[in-house]
């Protein structure tokens, strides 16, 4: 049975799959990675340092919200010093077995890098805090008055880790990485929309220049976003045969139902939950959720923080609020109180 052929473009050259473009996007040295300029040149400080004393930079934690290029920075960071990265999160290491095996199979000098590590187990932080400082992992045989502990001394490494949460990391934990801990922000929209003139770049697209600047408005601020955006208007161009222009951005994304700020449909449940059931608010969050039947986490971590950040509703002692310009943007008259 003959193998489905890769699909060709209109120059007949091979169309990767999404799931690679995305790798493909990253940058491959800090004159590509747009943005973040003081965690640049702080972390470049790091591994100058490091290289002079010929050993691996300290322990690295990044945090803040997704898409900001936390992995993209740890990936990009071993590039820099030539070092493997191994690569795991933190739901994945169930078991302290998990994390030895992990660490004991580490050259010298590799980087290790644990995605939302505040989902790791307390058990499993307990061992890992050895591991950090001392270089050394220490596993506890059997049970009872007949157990006993070997230490195992493990390669020098550089542990990077990323939280969208960093509230839910441990004190000691935190207090551990010692090359640094560093909040990403979200990006302008002049750095939105150099990420997307250079995405189009390695995508072989041609975008003009309204068109660009539609996308970074709808970005969120956040270059995961610009760039599903980007493909998705691409994909919505090269089927209706159209030039990547303002209007066909406009109509894509308007099917995608992102607004020209960049809310999504549920988004908009939100603000409309507040303005047409609750008057407004104040209302609380458990009341919120189940009103547009989603849970409360999602609320709080996935559409909030954006929400707030726009001025369309806030946070007070009662519970949330729809502001004046969170009416104004869905097109109706705020309330006289």
């Amino acid at each position: 049975m003959s193998s489905k052929p890769d699909p060709k473009d209109a120059k007949g050259v091979i169309i990767k799959n999404d799931s690679f473009l995305d790798k493909s996007l990253r940058p491959d040295n800090w004159t590509e990675y747009i943005g973040q300029e003081n965690i640049k040149n702080n972390v470049k400080i790091l591994l100058n340092a490091a290289s002079l004393r010929n050993h691996p930079p300290e322990h690295l934690l990044f945090y803040g919200p997704p898409g900001l290029g936390k992995t993209t920075l740890a990936y990009l960071i071993a590039k820099e010093l030539g070092s493997q990265i191994k690569s795991t999160s933190g739901p994945a290491i169930e078991k302290v077995s998990d994390l030895a095996s992990i660490l004991t199979n580490l050259e010298p000098g590799d980087i290790l890098f644990i995605d939302e590590i505040h989902r790791l187990n307390k058990m499993i932080e307990e061992v890992l805090y050895p591991a950090m400082e001392q270089g050394s992992l220490n596993i506890i045989i059997g049970k009872g008055p007949g157990a006993r502990v070997i230490q195992l001394e493990l390669p020098p490494f550089t542990l990077i880790a990323a939280t969208t949460r960093i509230a839910l990391l441990s004190a000691p934990l935190r207090s551990r990485f010692s090359g640094g801990t560093h909040r990403l922000e979200f990006y302008t929209e002049e750095d939105i929309s150099k990420i997307i003139k250079r995405s189009a770049n390695i995508l072989d697209t041609n975008i003009e220049d309204g068109a660009i600047t539609e996308i970074s408005k709808r970005s969120r601020f956040t270059p995961r976003i610009a760039n599903q955006l980007l493909k998705r208007a691409r994909d919505y161009a090269e089927v209706k045969n159209l030039p990547l222009s303002y209007s066909t951005v406009n109509e894509a994304l308007n099917m995608l139902g992102v607004d020209n700020i960049g809310l999504s449909t549920a988004d908009k449940a939100v603000l409309l939950a507040l303005a047409e059931k609750f008057n407004g608010g104040p209302v609380g969050l458990n009341t919120l959720a189940t009103s547009i039947m989603e849970e409360e986490a999602t609320i709080e971590d996935v559409y909030e923080p954006y929400l707030i950040q726009c001025g369309l509703i806030e946070r007070t002692p009662r519970g949330r609020q729809l502001t004046t310009k969170g009416y104004n943007h869905l097109g109706l008259i705020p309330p006289n109180n």
